[in-house]
């Protein structure tokens, strides 16, 4: 059953709305307008926490409801019930039309179909039993406990949620998508004597849960949480100082996404409050950092085939061998910027109106072996996992965490450190990039984004890459 087909039983056939009334009535609402649409969701989700030994936590929640967006110049008018009937539509239909009397007369055509699937339809939360569920928690819970001593506390939550979209525009203009989304998450906390640390791993994606029921892929995930609370069971406090730090592959990317990312991103460069703005087509960053937002990847979380206005989701290079050439657009700042929209246009969910947001941001690889990047250093750090972090866009100056770290003395990975933040400006940071590794990795399926109070699942990927002149807070 195709994605149309399927969302036209859910919000149509189970509803007993009418389309063609529906259809009129979006209409009507954006008749004279510059954009808008109306955003149908229904979604399912669920998630369960075994903590301390039991099951801690247990929900579902089926919600449904509709957006309804009328655009004219850059003014919104915005609307969202959970009442799925022709008289709600029809009611924010009058509230959204109020925003017309401003519209800058530049039609926005609507976006260019695909027939692009980069998930499976079928619901994640039906494949499995509730007792199964429990059974997979108990088991990583014992698991980890039996592989060492030292092992206190352990938390496994297993989560997942499948959300149908419909979006339709005047004129009849409709398109769907079905979304599934997956985390399996194991932390755990570590004892010796009166010292407690923690580690954490997670994985997930836009699959079912069949892959994370596999001892083979949960086991990776136990076997590294415990490994990283070891680890900071031993770990001493981190120097502080300029430095040269090396950030592993992976997860360290959420530097980039948090510092460089949301900088460059449409509609902070529209309105100039971008450390980035004007700036496209100049040398931001060092030669050879070529960095793109990719919403295309086969199942990964930040994926999508079409964005929230509907839009095919893209490839958008970024920074290209250290010059800006691209922003992240949704419709709106697209075309107040005279340019395409890229796919980036993002909503939490039918409360929500869209703004342009990262799908999966990625490096992409150099030449140098990783070795090769931790031999040249003669005295730094070396840090493969991050944890929080704050960033001032406007600035780009960003604080960041490491949750894992290691001293690098003479060219060799040393003793684990503790307490160790990188401290600086995602424009700097950019220009302090001196070696690139060939190992790009992908995070492991874990990152949320925050931006104007809504949350959306995305992706994160970079290679080794070491930079220099960093200011390091520590408390050795």
């Amino acid at each position: 059953m195709s994605a149309l087909s399927l969302t036209d039983d859910l919000f149509f056939t189970q509803t007993g709305m009418n389309r063609a009334g529906v259809e009129t009535a979006v209409n009507d609402a954006l008749k004279g307008g510059d954009d808008g649409e109306l955003f149908l969701e229904y979604r399912q989700s669920e998630s369960l926490v075994w903590d301390d030994g039991k099951l801690k936590n247990a929900g579902f929640d089926t919600t449904q409801g509709f957006g309804l967006r009328s655009v004219a110049g850059e003014t919104v008018g915005y609307a969202h019930a959970v009442e799925m009937n022709e008289k709600a539509i029809k009611r924010a239909a009058s509230t959204v039309r109020a925003v017309q009397s401003g519209s800058a007369g530049i039609y926005s055509e609507p976006p260019v179909g695909t027939n692009r699937h980069l998930y499976q339809d079928s619901n994640p939360l039906l494949g499995k039993t509730f007792e199964e569920k429990i059974q997979l928690l108990q088991q990583i819970d014992a698991y980890v406990r039996a592989k060492d001593s030292r092992v206190a506390q352990v938390s496994v939550s297993l989560a997942a949620n499948w959300q149908a979209v419909q979006i339709i525009r005047p004129d009849g203009w409709r398109t769907a998508d079905i979304r599934p989304l997956v985390r399996l998450n194991v932390s755990v906390v570590a004892r010796d004597g009166d010292r407690m640390e923690a580690g954490s791993m997670g994985g997930g994606g836009r699959d079912e849960y069949a892959r994370w029921f596999n001892p083979a892929e949960w086991q990776k995930l136990a076997d590294e949480a415990i490994r990283k609370a070891l680890v900071n069971l031993q770990a001493v406090e981190a120097p502080a100082g300029e430095m040269t730090v090396v950030l592993g592959p992976g997860w360290p990317a959420v530097l980039l996404h948090e510092a460089i990312g949301h900088g460059l991103e449409g509609d902070f460069n529209r309105k100039k409050t971008s450390v980035f703005s004007e700036l496209m087509g100049q040398q931001i960053a060092a030669k050879g950092v070529t960095i793109v937002d990719d919403g295309t990847i086969d199942a990964r979380r930040g994926s999508l085939s079409i964005d929230d206005e509907g839009t095919p989701t893209q490839c958008n290079t970024l920074i290209e061998d250290g010059k800006l050439v691209g922003y992240m657009q949704d419709r709106l700042n697209a075309r107040l910027m005279g340019v395409r929209a890229t796919g980036n246009g993002r909503r939490e969910s039918f409360e929500h109106q869209p703004y342009p947001r990262m799908t999966n941001t990625i490096m992409r690889p150099g030449n140098m072996d990783p070795n090769e990047i931790i031999a040249s250093v003669k005295k730094g750090i070396y840090a493969p996992d991050f944890g929080g972090g704050q960033v001032d866009i406007t600035s780009g100056k960003f604080v960041f965490s490491a949750s894992e770290a290691y001293e690098i003395e003479n060219g060799k990975i040393g003793r684990p450190i503790k307490g160790a933040s990188l401290v600086g400006s995602g424009f700097e940071a950019l220009k302090r990039i001196s070696m690139i590794g060939n190992d790009t990795m992908l995070d492991g399926g874990i990152g949320t984004c925050g931006k104007n109070g809504q949350s959306i699942p995305c992706g994160v990927g970079q290679p080794t890459m070491r930079l220099d002149g960093m200011t390091v807070g520590g408390r050795g």
